[in-house]
């Protein structure tokens, strides 16, 4: 059995489709049905419906793809193994991250990590918290970072960086110091989407403090935390972020930041993965060492 054409049948497993997985292996679509079809012959069973668009493995297809994960695994630790030089490891990590792990964390872990394993390749998607956990649980990614835990026993959580939420303003609000909520209250306020991290902490606050979440003067609600951020620095409004994201342009004298009295409340960034997804070797090594990488 060719251990090629089972990484092959692999990636159309993953994709759901012979044409994504041959864009992910850059592979021709007609390349990869060839060695599809060369495995079927040999093993003498189909292994995939077309159902619409996506291609559905079909019962045999199912014990085969658990024996590839295995057989694959075995490949990737037979040739660490064999390597004088851990630098040598080739692979795809495909990470999932929401907004700030994205822009603040991930390309420091990964310029951090490619130090020692340079052939790796990434291949990173951002997303609200509440979609990266869906990727990480439904194999799409390997790993996911973000900033809010959803709970699932096929979830593991590895928590990387404490930090705290904090008030942004442009540079032409006057405020000074530690303001109250009363104070934010007086302001037109950006909300990010209620899939967000941030979101879900501030409402947690909202809630314990038995403030309405209409006393806020809402006047727009907003997906990415990046244009948030541009809101805010053309004085459309104020905004509550993580610390991590406001630091960088606070530096910058771009913003200002307050603390908030009262809002003591710190949240964990976490990296989470999936207990029952099979991961590669380069995958367990970032893994292993994300709380390094930070």
């Amino acid at each position: 059995m060719d251990l090629h054409q089972l990484y092959v049948f692999s990636k159309v497993v993953e994709h759901k489709s012979f044409s994504k997985a041959a864009e992910d292996i850059f592979l021709s679509q007609s390349t990869v049905s060839s060695h599809i079809q060369a495995l079927e012959k040999m093993l003498g069973i189909k292994l995939f419906d077309r159902v619409g668009r996506e291609s559905i493995l079909t019962p045999s297809g199912e014990r085969l793809y658990q024996w590839a994960l295995k057989l694959l695994l075995m490949k990737d630790q037979a040739l660490l193994d064999l390597k004088q030089g851990m630098t040598e490891l080739r692979g795809m990590i495909r990470i999932a991250a929401s907004s700030v792990p994205g822009q603040f964390m991930i390309p420091k872990m990964v310029n951090q990590f490619r130090r020692h394993y340079p052939d790796v390749m990434f291949h990173i998607n951002q997303s609200s918290s509440k979609a990266v956990a869906e990727k990480v649980l439904n194999g799409s990614v390997d790993i996911g970072i973000l900033g809010e835990k959803y709970e699932d026993d096929r979830l593991r959580y590895i928590p990387l960086l404490k930090e705290k939420l904090v008030l942004i303003t442009s540079n032409e609000v006057d405020l000074s110091g530690t303001v109250s909520f009363q104070d934010i209250l007086q302001f037109p306020f950006l909300m990010r989407t209620s899939d967000s991290g941030t979101n879900s902490m501030l409402e947690r606050y909202l809630k314990k403090n038995n403030i309405a979440k209409d006393q806020l003067n809402i006047i727009s609600y907003i997906e990415d935390g990046q244009s948030l951020i541009q809101f805010v620095m053309q004085d459309i409004g104020i905004s509550i972020i993580s610390e991590i994201a406001a630091k960088e342009y606070v530096c910058k004298k771009m913003l200002k930041m307050h603390n908030i009295e009262g809002f003591n409340d710190e949240r964990y960034f976490y990296l989470v993965y999936n207990i029952n997804k099979t991961q590669s070797i380069v995958s367990k090594l970032f893994i292993e060492s994300a709380s390094d990488l930070i």
